[in-house]
C-alpha cells in the first residue's frame, strides 16, 4: 500500500528572469480585509518595486508559475524534475506568502525578495502545497497576476490521507514525541471521522471550485501524481508544453533506483534522489477501514472528475 514519491534532489541554484510587472485587475473583487486593500494599494505603483539586479544581468522577480499543491501529492518531486529544464529557476523553499498572514502583510516586495535570481529567458517558479486548500489564496494570487500559470499535482485521495498522516507521525518521532495511531484520527464514535483535516485536504473538488472562481481551467495544469511516480517522463513532457517551454527534459534524465524503490534524476552525469524522508512506508491500516475511506471519496471524486473534465485511476471502493 505504500506509495513512493519519486526521485529528484536538492535544487540546483539557477539564475533567473528579468522581473515582469504582474498584471493587476483594478476591477477585480477585493477582499474586505485591510491587509488585502493595502497590498493592492502598494502594487498599483510601479516604483514600489525594487529590482534586485545582479552584475551578471540576472534579477529577482515575481514567479510566473506557482505549484499550488496538493500537500503530499508529489510537489517536491515535481519541482525537482522541472528544475532539470534550463529555462526554469525555482525558489528553494516553500514561501507561504499567500496563506500566512505574517508573510502576506510584508507585501510583494518581500515576496520578490524570496525568489531566486533569474535571466530574461527563464521562468521563475515557487511551490507551496498549502495554497491549494487555503480559501484566501486564489483571490490573492489573482489580484497579483490574473495570467498566472498554475501547477497542481494530485494523487489518489485515500493514499494522500495516509501519506499526510505519515509525515506528521515521523515529524513527532524525530522529536521523540508520542503520536496517536492513524485509527484514532480516522475513527470517531465508531464512524469515519470526516472532520479529520487530512480527509478534508483530499476533497479536491471543494478546493478546485474555489480556484475556478478566479482562474479558467486552461490556466491550471493538473499533474497525475500517481503516474509521475510510476513513469515520470510523460507527465513532465505535459508540463513543458503547458508552460510553453522548449522540450529539453528527456527520458534519459530519469532512472529507477532499485535500492530506494523509486525514480531518481540524472543531470549532466550526476545522479540525484529525493531526501530519505520522501517515499516512507505508510502505516498498516485495517482493510475494512481503508475500504470505508475509499468509499467516502467515491462521490467527491466523481464531482472532481466532472469539474475538470477528466478522470484519474484512483481506487474507489463501493459497498455492494
Amino acid at each position: 500500500m505504500a506509495a513512493f514519491l519519486l526521485g529528484a534532489v536538492l535544487l540546483i541554484v539557477q539564475p533567473q528572469i528579468v522581473p515582469s510587472r504582474p498584471a493587476i485587475n483594478s476591477n477585480a473583487e477585493t477582499s474586505s480585509q485591510p491587509v488585502q486593500r493595502e497590498l493592492l494599494k502598494k502594487t498599483s505603483q510601479k516604483n514600489d518595486f525594487k529590482e534586485n539586479i545582479h552584475s551578471n544581468g540576472s534579477c529577482q522577480q515575481l514567479p510566473q508559475t506557482i505549484i499550488i499543491g496538493v500537500r503530499k501529492g508529489g510537489t517536491r518531486a515535481l519541482l525537482e524534475m522541472l528544475s532539470l529544464h534550463p529555462d526554469i529557476a525555482a525558489a528553494e523553499s516553500e514561501v507561504h506568502f499567500f496563506d500566512w498572514e505574517d508573510h502576506y502583510r510584508n507585501g510583494l516586495q518581500w515576496y520578490i525578495n524570496q525568489m531566486p535570481f533569474s535571466y530574461p529567458h527563464q521562468i521563475t517558479v515557487e511551490k507551496t502545497p498549502a495554497y491549494f486548500t487555503s480559501p484566501k489564496v486564489p483571490e490573492r494570487v489573482y489580484n497579483m497576476n490574473q495570467s498566472m500559470r498554475l501547477l497542481l499535482i494530485l494523487r489518489d485521495p485515500s493514499e494522500r490521507v495516509l501519506s499526510d498522516y505519515t509525515q506528521v507521525f515521523y515529524n513527532h518521532m524525530q522529536k521523540h514525541k508520542p503520536y496517536p495511531s492513524i485509527e484514532q484520527f480516522l475513527i470517531k464514535n465508531g464512524e469515519l471521522n470526516v472532520d479529520y483535516k487530512a480527509i478534508n485536504r483530499s476533497l479536491y473538488y471543494i478546493h478546485m471550485q474555489n480556484w475556478l472562481k478566479y482562474f479558467p481551467l486552461d490556466h491550471i495544469h493538473i499533474v497525475d501524481g500517481d503516474k509521475l511516480i510510476k513513469d515520470p517522463f510523460p507527465e513532465i513532457e505535459k508540463v513543458e508544453r503547458f508552460l510553453k517551454l522548449s522540450p529539453q527534459i528527456n527520458a534519459s534524465n530519469f532512472y529507477f533506483n532499485k535500492t530506494k524503490g523509486f525514480y531518481c534524476l540524472r543531470d549532466s552525469g550526476r545522479e540525484r534522489c529525493l531526501h530519505e524522508s520522501k517515499g516512507r512506508a505508510h502505516p498498516q491500516v485495517d482493510i475494512r477501514l481503508l475500504e470505508k475511506l475509499q468509499e467516502y471519496f467515491h462521490e467527491p471524486n466523481k464531482k472532481f472528475f466532472e469539474l475538470v473534465g477528466r478522470t484519474f485511476d484512483w481506487h474507489t471502493f463501493v459497498a455492494s
